[in-house]
């Protein structure tokens, strides 16, 4: 076997057993990153040798017997990380040359849990993007391809594009996200790999470059639904330095993937029964609706009556959240500044701004000041927030009838770069399936099920109660188990 074809699980395992050093195995990440990365783009900043330095510290502390729960494995962390002396732009280049003097507590975690930290993975630009197009540092490239037309490029999806291509092409055995309204599931299930979402609240946020503050959450990617409980638990756990962090244990969700899903009441929403799904979509949907039947769960048809409001809902209150956040990046206390030798303090900041934000970045920003502006604010903000409370009681409702939900991932397989783009709604819509658990902050996750027509990656979405990941684990189990999903990008470090 080729070391980057281990999951993050094997790579343990046979760390433990002496079968590989971090050392070797990092080199050989290291190794595949030189070779594919110039294309596919998935990292901005690669970091080799802080990474080996990592790994030679980690096997010693092996050899010590002091072996932490990620001891000695390899990870992409999303440039929207805080990482302490190590460059974080959050694909802009407002931060282009950004270097914090402090560590963000997930990624911080994760160190202190033995992991090594292979690069910076790349993002649309704040978060901002459903294909991973808006990076000021270029589009990343799926690392799948269609069976009959191989020579178009594919988008990963967004933003989370860089860690889920990383993954994906055997450049990292994991690495950690951030899912605003699908950032997490939808390159996951675009790539083929698992990504979850957790509760709102389960990951500190403390050192996670901001986009819309009520909807953020970390949260990883990885090649297996276990490889992502493995270190959702390292990522996990309350955090004085965020108000939002939530003071609950954190269980053992490797554990609970275990559980199997005999006796589960699994809830079918009709709203996502969408008018010109893809009937491949839907066949998918049906084929793990009879997967999870066949294991021992219940299916229950339940109903969720504001899905159809939770886009629009979504993209008033995310832009507005990020017009504040943005609000920061003015030229004068760090980052790019652009500035005239006649420039006064506005000047400064006009040409900062323009020079330093992206389109689609500049659209938010333009959007969300304006839902929030005077004579606007009770007519667009506050009733998206009306809305919003209106989307959270659905699911309260609906948990009366059921343990966990059942969708699909995506409305589609990934598409072509050049396909979209141009179209700003269309890519909104690429987050119908998934904003809800946003809005109302529960946990979700994507789990790989089947390829399209195309030979392309297809998901599906089990969400769960707030604070439930273990069930939402033991659903994707699951499912995984039934899918099988053993196919195998054609751009891979082993190939």
């Amino acid at each position: 076997m080729h070391p980057t074809d281990f999951t993050l699980r094997g790579a343990l395992d046979a760390l433990n057993e002496g079968i590989i050093s971090s050392v070797e195995l990092t080199q050989a990440h290291l190794d595949a990153i030189g070779k594919l990365n110039p294309r596919l783009n998935a990292y901005i900043t690669v970091t080799g040798e802080q990474a080996l330095a990592q790994a030679k510290a980690s096997d010693n502390r092996r050899a010590d017997g002091g072996a932490g729960p990620l001891e000695g494995v390899p990870l992409a962390i999303k440039d929207l990380f805080c990482t302490a002396g190590t460059r974080t732009t959050a694909g802009s280049k407002i931060l282009g040359n950004f270097v914090p003097p402090y560590e963000s507590t997930v990624s911080g975690n994760l160190l202190r849990d033995g992991a090594v930290f292979l690069g910076k993975a790349n993002l649309d630009e704040f978060a901002m993007g459903s294909s991973n197009g808006t990076s000021a540092f270029g589009p990343v490239e799926n690392p799948w391809s269609r069976r009959n037309d191989p020579d178009t490029r594919l988008v990963p999806g967004g933003s989370s594009g860089g860690s889920a291509a990383a993954v994906a092409a055997r450049l990292a055995l994991g690495a950690t996200a951030t899912d605003t309204g699908g950032s997490i599931r939808q390159p996951a299930a675009f790539c083929g790999i698992a990504g979850i979402k957790p509760t709102y609240g389960r990951c500190s946020r403390f050192g996670v470059v901001a986009f819309a503050s009520s909807l953020d959450q970390a949260g990883p990617v990885a090649r297996t639904v276990e490889d992502c409980a493995i270190l959702l638990k390292s990522m996990s756990g309350f955090d004085p330095k965020d108000s939002t962090s939530a003071d609950v244990p954190v269980p053992d969700f490797a554990a609970a993937c275990a559980r199997g899903v005999k006796g589960l009441r699994i809830g079918i929403p009709k709203e996502y029964r969408l008018d010109g799904m893809p009937a491949e979509i839907g066949a998918l949907w049906q084929q793990g609706m009879d997967w999870l039947r066949a294991q021992g769960a219940e299916l229950v048809d339940i109903s969720l009556p504001h899905t159809k409001h939770a886009l629009p809902t979504y993209y008033v209150v995310a832009p507005a959240e990020a017009s504040s956040n943005l609000a920061r990046y003015d030229g004068v206390r760090y980052g790019l500044r652009q500035t005239a030798a006649d420039s006064d303090l506005r000047d400064l900041y006009e040409r900062t701004r323009a020079a330093g934000f992206g389109d689609e970045v500049k659209r938010r920003i333009m959007i969300g000041t304006y839902v929030l502006s005077a004579g606007y604010y009770d007519a667009y903000y506050l009733k998206a927030q009306k809305v919003r409370a209106l989307i959270r009681r659905d699911f309260d409702e609906a948990w009366q009838k059921c343990d966990a939900i059942l969708t699909p991932a995506t409305p589609s397989a990934a598409f072509g770069m050049d396909e979209k783009q141009d179209d700003p709604v269309a890519m909104y819509l690429n987050d119908v399936f998934t904003v809800t658990a946003n809005l109302a902050g529960l946990p979700g996750l994507a789990v790989p099920a089947g390829l399209s027509a195309e030979g392309l990656p297809l998901g599906l979405q089990v969400l769960g109660r707030a604070f439930d990941e273990e069930t939402v684990f033991a659903v994707g189990t699951a499912l995984e188990h039934a899918a099988n999903f053993t196919a195998l990008p054609g751009l891979r470090a082993s190939a």
